[in-house]
């Protein structure tokens, strides 16, 4: 457990944060100890300041301070998870990116600050709010931690609201942990006796449930998903019932393989299926060159941040969705 002397150093906490069939359910936050007493720690993460009270920490230990990705590192995957979810209407603002897809998913309907915007930042978040304006949307901007920390300061400042944090993580594809065979007893189950398909293209039921999943599926959501040139959708089928669809990319001039819409039917989950689509895809990837994987999850997403976990995936940094206050 944590002493007097941890204050000041950087500690990993894993804390109770629910109930489920009887388990609990853990969150991990990493962060610099500030406070301890016999009822509370906080800790200054990337996000803010935490207050943990003591009876809902599981464990907690100091941890040796990690290296942060350069700026270059950050740009070069946000570009990357750009090229892999291409909204349709697109500008430039400098380097900045503006980018519009009828309001299909926050990635694809906000600007993104990485480079130099070619002016002053007040009058840059000025720019963004008119293009958006024009374009009959609420601006908003994706603000990857840290690098756009003082992109967030000005839009503190303006009364800009955010959306829950975003984790970006990776793994190398060589270091990615085989996905685990599914509990018995399934072998007969349907994630036993399934198979997965790559296909270029996403069938009708596919886009079905991306759709159920993204609110909806505008033709600015079929551009996103197959306007890329190294695109695979993967599909579990088992009695003529889709229990599984993922989504790969190859981007980021072939190193990255990008992973999205990783998604299971409620009567197939907990059998080891998602584990298995994101096998496949990186089979997939790796033959195409690709080295390394990344992929975007709510921090709030508990059940998908620990499968990442298991499978190898680390957070390489974070991003705040911000949102314009109504006009």
């Amino acid at each position: 457990m944590l002493r007097q002397q941890d204050v000041g150093h950087r500690i990993v906490v894993r804390r109770i944060v629910g109930i489920r069939e009887g388990r609990p359910l853990f969150s991990d936050a990493l962060g610099e100890l500030v406070e301890l007493s016999e009822t509370h720690l906080t800790i200054a993460t990337a996000q803010g300041r935490l207050r943990v009270p003591v009876a809902e920490v599981h464990r907690a230990k100091r941890v040796p301070p990690t290296r942060r990705p350069t700026a270059s590192a950050v740009v070069e995957l946000e570009l990357a998870a750009d090229e892999a979810w291409p909204a349709p209407v697109r500008a430039r603002l400098g380097d900045w990116l503006l980018r519009s897809a009828d309001g299909w998913t926050g990635r694809a309907n906000s600007a993104l600050p990485v480079g130099d915007p070619d002016r002053p930042l007040p009058a840059a978040i000025d720019a963004i709010e008119r293009w958006y304006a024009e374009h009959g949307q609420p601006a908003m901007v994706n603000t990857p931690l840290p690098l756009a920390v003082p992109v967030g300061a000005e839009l503190d400042a303006r009364g800009w609201t955010a959306r829950p944090l975003t984790l970006v993580q990776t793994v190398p594809l060589a270091t990615l942990r085989p996905a685990e065979p599914p509990p018995a007893p399934t072998p007969q189950g349907p994630a036993g006796g399934a198979a997965i398909a790559l296909t270029g293209v996403p069938s009708e039921e596919w886009l079905a449930v991306a759709a159920g999943r993204k609110g909806g599926l505008p033709d600015s959501a079929r551009h996103i998903l197959t306007a890329v040139a190294q695109v695979r959708f993967a599909q579990v089928y088992a009695d003529g019932a889709l229990l599984a669809t993922g989504r790969g990319t190859v981007t980021g001039q072939g190193r990255w393989l990008g992973l999205s819409l990783i998604e299971v039917a409620p009567q197939a989950r907990r059998q080891g299926l998602a584990a298995r689509v994101i096998r496949a895809l990186a089979d997939w990837g790796t033959a195409e060159g690709a080295t390394h994987a990344f992929l975007q999850v709510e921090q709030r997403n508990i059940e998908a941040v620990s499968l990442y976990r298991k499978l190898g995936f680390t957070t390489h940094h974070t991003y705040l969705t911000r949102v314009a206050p109504p006009t």
